[in-house]
């Protein structure tokens, strides 16, 4: 075959297989990229698949893991920058956290209070202590992706056609991603959330094999490119369902047993915080003997309410324990004395 030839086949099967380029990204049939613009409550542009809340859950700060082996990947592999933006785009659109920046605009407003510190502001300026606000929440993100080469494609063709045909064919790739976004309470360190998102899209990588001889001018950037979209759509088809999931969401409970102060999973031999190794008192057989020593627990009902705790917080001083208003092991053992 003379290259005439060769590259009228080349074209022919860069036609027949027109299909492959530049396919959307599809996250569960849908194509779902972050997009557009936000500005406060109000978006611009934003995709339609994005899940929207009424009103946020709270504020929320994007904590990036710079040093993970997966950040290695997406920056020194696949040549892309840092996730936080995509994500911080896709929170302030769907409205359902109010971001606040713990990164380099942090920088920025440490340096404008060392200029008001320093008189270099003009009067009025108006930065002082107090008017931070904190962050409810930390969302964590983490990528897990994928190439899979169709290689049997590619060396069928290659049987046909020559290297031509095989170089073009074998360089179909379908793109994967899937993406964890974790959400972690700021106060408690509690994980309130998780959530796990895929997508994938098929793009052909022309740039390599025709970039020498100037047909393919400006494909190259193209390989790139697709990688990108496909891991913004597996955040945001986990952002979808991390919003979904809050949407309903309960608080984990221990009943009358505070968190961290002793699991339910007790271990043979065991003492429980503060050395107490009797039997546990329920929060009902605990307002029951408040009241009867003289503290206003309220009614007996096995209900933590503000009067329960305010009877736990006078006992627990009285008798020179942790005031923590919770019925914890230290309180349960002192009750029984």
């Amino acid at each position: 075959m003379n290259s005439k030839l060769k590259y009228l086949a080349l074209a022919c099967v860069a036609v027949s297989l027109s299909a492959c380029v530049a396919q959307p990204v599809r996250t569960g049939g849908a194509s779902t990229l972050a997009t557009g613009a936000a500005g406060g409550a109000s978006s611009a542009n934003a995709s339609g698949e994005l899940e929207r809340c009424e009103r946020p859950f709270g504020t929320i700060a994007v904590i990036e893991d710079q040093g993970s082996d997966w950040y290695r990947i997406l920056t020194n592999q696949y040549r892309l920058t840092s996730t936080v933006p995509v994500l911080r785009l896709l929170i302030q659109q769907s409205n359902c956290f109010i971001v606040v920046d713990r990164g380099r605009g942090m920088a920025m407003m440490q340096q404008e209070r060392a200029l008001a510190q320093s008189g270099e502001l003009r009067a009025g300026s108006n930065f002082g202590r107090g008017q931070m606000v904190s962050a409810d929440y930390a969302m964590a993100p983490e990528v897990l992706f994928s190439e899979r080469g169709t290689g049997g494609l590619g060396a069928a063709a290659g049987a046909i056609g020559g290297g031509v045909l095989g170089a073009i064919v074998g360089s179909i790739r379908t793109n994967e991603a899937a993406t964890l976004l974790t959400l972690v309470d700021n106060r408690s360190g509690v994980q309130v959330g998780v959530a796990e998102g895929s997508a994938k899209n098929t793009d052909m990588n022309l740039g390599g094999f025709l970039a020498g001889g100037g047909a393919g001018a400006g494909v190259g950037g193209y390989t790139n490119t697709p990688q990108g979209k496909v891991i913004a759509g597996a955040f945001m088809n986990a952002y979808n369902q991390l919003v979904v999931a809050l949407r309903n969401y309960q608080a984990q409970t221990m009943g009358d047993r505070g968190l961290g102060t002793g699991g339910r999973l007790g271990v043979d031999g065991a003492t429980q915080q503060g050395g107490y190794s009797g039997a546990r008192v329920s929060l009902r057989q605990a307002q029951q003997a408040l009241n009867d020593m003289g503290y206003d627990a309220g009614p007996a009902d096995g209900a933590m309410g503000p009067r329960t705790a305010n009877a736990l917080r006078e006992f627990q001083a009285e008798r020179g324990i942790p005031v923590t208003g919770r019925l914890d092991a230290t309180t349960q053992a002192e009750l029984q004395r």
